[in-house]
């Protein structure tokens, strides 16, 4: 209750500090500016503050006299029900409703596939920026900046998308009917191709005449991220002032982080689910130059209703499919572990995860089942199980395969799957018809290619003791495997390893269905007791 006390107090001391710098005498040419910005919001429209909120926001900075512009550093059309059903173009609709300016892609842009990222591109009123999106002569799909005439600056933003894109959306989508990759995101090279693309463009803004450079990225800060995390990209360059990012979902006030000539350059991100609003201000310093800042704001002012209303009209026309019930639970189902509240289905074994990749097993009549980490969105608390839940636990609309695999291949996925442990990883494998231990104390030895696709295991394994049915995986033996296109056949999450593998069962379910099917079919429409412990039924032991 403190925390949230100060929380509110802290946003209206900024707000009237706000009111103050408005009210001074400016020169004319140069008034205050606020960037409002998003990232990762990732379909929660009315979650924490919410998209009424963020309209709220606007409105009282616009009242206390500032000039507002809205961006968006990616991943918004993607991660719940109401982006699968309308493959994001709801999403659209109400960031076109809510006034954005620009917006930067993330993975998930392209989640629905290509043409359709193109087409929602074209309905987007704002335009989509990168810097790094290209074809493999190096010439940008998307603008790869914008330069806006703000409180009387000239200002650019400028785009940069996450390599990871290959291997966190679907890699198919981004090469042609051959399997070859037809677009780029600048990678290689130990993050000198992006870091490059990124900087061209920002000399170029500056030469057209910018006097601020923000940079709109879509990279996140994570350790696995390396070398294309934001601050990679701020240390290797220069000329940028600020950098709006996303990707890891991290909650950065206004990190400073030096770049190439050792100025310091800020570093803000919002979260993820609309937690927060960011707001970079730009004001007018003493000798007349502008000074930027930046801050979170946690906590709703009100919730605008021209905003809700319009909020209401499209959830109307999606509210009485997602809530048809179509099972119940005993238990509650989670992706965390319930005794820190961290998500764990990206670094360990949960219920949740142990009934999905039950559900691909026993629909598809696999010996083995793998459903990745990142593939498993949301909580199912115990009681009725709406489509909804459903979609929001899968709603990526994968579609489920089964193929014949080697042992050894298996094995190379467990491998690839838990080179990050005890970090998260999207790739971390639930499993289903297997069991194996993760030793973290031997190094992982995986390589990848510069896309961050499995190449090989170059030395000792930290998976050990892999059982399917209980008995010693035959690394020369054929096994079925179930899961979904996304891995099997397109590498998702860099899973290689499965290419060219004998497909015995194409596409035949999509994965909401699949977990639908198991849960009426096989266990009766009740998920019971052999559930119930959030942390699984022991498949997976992570040695220390």
């Amino acid at each position: 209750m403190l925390k949230k006390l100060l929380t509110v107090l802290l946003v209206v001391s900024m707000l009237m500090t706000g009111l103050a710098l408005a009210q001074e005498e400016l020169p004319a040419e140069h008034q205050p500016v606020v960037v409002l910005y998003t990232n990762d919001v990732h379909c929660g429209i009315e979650d924490a503050i919410g998209y009424a909120g963020l309209a709220a926001y606007e409105k009282a900075y616009e009242k206390l006299g500032y000039e507002v512009i809205l961006v968006d550093n990616g991943d918004a059309i993607q991660g719940g029900p109401i982006g699968t059903l309308s493959k994001g173009e709801y999403i659209i609709d109400i960031m076109n409703a809510m006034g954005y300016d620009i917006a930067t892609i993330g993975n998930h842009e392209f989640d629905y596939g290509m043409d359709v990222f193109m087409s929602l591109r074209e309905k987007a009123e704002f335009p989509y920026i990168s810097a790094n999106f290209c074809d493999l002569e190096g010439n940008t799909i998307l603008d790869p900046y914008v330069i806006k005439e703000l409180g009387g600056w000239k200002v650019a933003f400028v785009g940069a998308s996450t390599p990871e894109t290959f291997t966190k959306s679907t890699p198919t989508f981004f090469q042609d009917g051959e399997g070859n990759y037809i677009y780029s995101f600048c990678q290689g090279e130990d993050g000198a191709n992006l870091y490059a693309a990124v900087q061209k463009a920002v000399d170029a803004a500056r030469a057209e005449g910018a006097e601020i450079v923000i940079v709109m990225s879509h990279l996140g800060i994570d350790g696995s991220s390396v070398p294309y995390t934001s601050s990679d990209l701020i240390v290797n360059t220069t000329g940028i002032n600020a950098v709006l990012d996303g990707h890891s979902h991290s909650v950065l006030d206004m990190e400073l982080v030096q770049n190439a000539a050792g100025e310091d350059v800020i570093l803000t991100s919002t979260g993820t689910k609309l937690n927060n609003v960011g707001s970079l201000f730009i004001d007018v310093g003493d000798d007349q130059t502008p000074v930027l800042t930046s801050a979170l704001h946690s906590e709703s002012l009100f919730q605008d209703e021209e905003a809700q209303a319009y909020i209401a009209t499209v959830k109307a026309q999606y509210e009485e499919t997602l809530n048809q019930v179509v099972a119940t639970t005993a238990v509650d189902l989670t992706t965390k572990d319930p005794a820190t509240g961290e998500r764990a289905v990206r670094n360990s074994e949960t219920n949740l995860g142990d009934l999905c990749a039950d559900a691909y097993r026993m629909v598809l009549g696999a010996d083995v089942a793998f459903v990745n980490g990142g593939g498993v969105r949301a909580d199912i608390p115990a009681g009725d199980i709406t489509y909804g839940q459903i979609l929001s636990v899968h709603p990526f609309g994968n579609m489920a395969c089964l193929i014949e695999v080697s042992g050894q291949q298996i094995l190379d996925a467990l491998e690839m799957a838990s080179r990050d442990v005890p970090n998260e990883c999207g790739g971390f494998l639930q499993v289903s018809g297997l069991s194996y231990e993760i030793n973290v104390g031997v190094e992982t030895s995986v390589v990848l290619d510069d896309k961050g696709s499995f190449v090989e295991v170059a030395g000792e394994r930290r998976v050990q003791n892999v059982l399917v049915d209980g008995q010693p995986i035959d690394s020369e033996a054929t096994y079925t495997l179930a899961s979904h296109n996304y891995m099997l056949k397109s590498g998702g999450d860099g899973m290689s390893m499965f290419q060219g593998s004998t497909i015995l069962q194409d596409e035949v379910l999509i994965d909401n269905q699949v977990l639908i099917n198991y849960i009426v079919d096989t266990l009766g429409g009740v998920v019971g007791e052999e559930y119930s412990d959030p942390y699984g039924q022991g498949r997976i032991t992570i040695i220390e």
